[in-house]
């Protein structure tokens, strides 16, 4: 796996310090500043106009440095009222907090229930009213629970609270990102596990946007009536985000061709298995920005600085997609590339700051010393 060689020190580094008695990543306070690069097989409309406005057409990525390391399969990531961290390990079931200034790592334990196989897990995480929602593979399906989480240092898990169950699940395509929409509403993303038809029927969670309320019913003004289906005919959705103005942003894998960022509407269909990438067909919504599979395979996505920021994992590189409205306003830029290997969940905390989470442990990257890594990015 390839490695930045060359490295920029910020001015004024600051040390991390270990907690005591907690273990830490080996956090680097260096930073490397890249610009973007462009390849020609990004694809998606022009810009118009929206009540945001449109970012600078050339963005800007800085490592400044890794908060921790160590990290075997991680997964889902959520922030803590006071800015520390949940990271989910896919295959050990674990939740791990993480001290968001000096990388300490608190384990919290092992969530019950949890049937890794593989793609399959303790997947995304999100935080609420002194729970943890977690999206998880268990023995019949997919599905998410809560668990109380007081969030005090010497706070542990509580047992898990069935929201929502009877999603589909398969060794591939389980989808699993999960976040509170600024309507306060739980959505999820899905995968149709491989059968492509559950994309296309409504009647089944899979290859679908959900809906729904902290409680697991479907939330008031959903498309389909006793439904929590917001959207359908995806593959594999594993990215969520909601710009400046509200609008819901998804991510998802495409099959031999093509991986798509969505721009989400209630009851909207999305084409697959029918269709893949942009294809212009009436009565399915073509992706606002498409990529080779080689170039992407993405998961998680976050909103920052008028753009969307889109974590690859066969494509090794964070892509960021210049948004105006509810369309484009310039061509993808691809940053980081290579330099830190699989990328899987990004995690916007205010301003101009992410968090980005590295999958080199994931049993398909190829592991250095220290993966994996929480890796803090500034960006513009």
């Amino acid at each position: 796996m390839k490695r930045p060689v060359v490295v920029k020190a910020l001015g004024g580094a600051v040390a991390l310090v270990l907690a005591a008695g907690c273990s830490s990543g080996g956090a680097s306070s260096g930073s490397t500043e890249e610009r973007p690069r462009t390849p020609p097989s990004a694809s998606a409309s022009a810009s118009s106009s929206g009540t945001a406005a449109a970012p600078p057409a050339a963005g800007r990525v800085t490592v400044a440095g890794t908060l921790t390391e160590g990290l075997k399969s991680p997964w889902g990531l959520a922030e803590l009222p006071g800015g520390d961290l949940l990271v989910s390990s896919r295959d050990e079931r674990t939740i791990t907090r993480i001290d968001g200034r000096t990388g300490a790592k608190t384990p919290l334990g092992e969530v019950p229930g949890v049937v890794p196989g593989g793609e399959g897990g303790l997947l995304g995480l999100a935080v609420r009213d002194g729970r943890v929602y977690a999206y998880l593979t268990a023995a019949s399906d997919n599905r998410i629970v809560r668990m109380r989480y007081g969030g005090g240092a010497d706070d542990r898990l509580g047992p898990p609270e069935p929201v929502l169950t009877g999603i589909p699940k398969g060794f591939t395509h389980n989808g699993g990102r999960i976040a509170f929409g600024p309507d306060g509403m739980l959505y999820a993303g899905t995968g149709e596990t491989g059968e492509t038809g559950l994309a296309q029927d409504r009647e089944s969670l899979g290859g679908k946007v959900l809906r729904m309320t902290p409680e697991g019913r479907p939330a008031p003004g959903n498309p389909f009536p006793g439904s929590v289906v917001y959207s359908y005919g995806h593959r594999n959705v594993q990215g969520l985000a909601w710009d400046a103005d509200g609008r819901l942003w998804a991510a998802e894998f495409g099959q031999n061709t093509w991986d798509e960022l969505n721009l989400v509407g209630a009851g909207k269909n999305y084409g697959w298995p029918e269709a893949e990438g942009k294809a212009g067909k009436r009565g399915f919504e073509d992706p606002v920005a498409q990529w080779r599979t080689s170039e992407a395979s993405p998961s998680g996505i976050a909103y920052a600085r008028g753009a969307i920021w889109m974590a690859g994992l066969r494509g090794e590189r964070l892509w960021r997609v210049p948004l105006s409205g509810a369309e484009r306003s310039g061509e993808p830029e691809a940053f980081l590339e290579g330099g830190h290997g699989r990328l899987r969940t990004v995690l916007a905390t205010g301003g101009d700051r992410l968090w980005l989470v590295t999958s080199e442990t994931d049993t398909r990257g190829t592991p250095g010393p220290g993966d994996d890594r929480i890796l803090r990015l500034r960006v513009g």
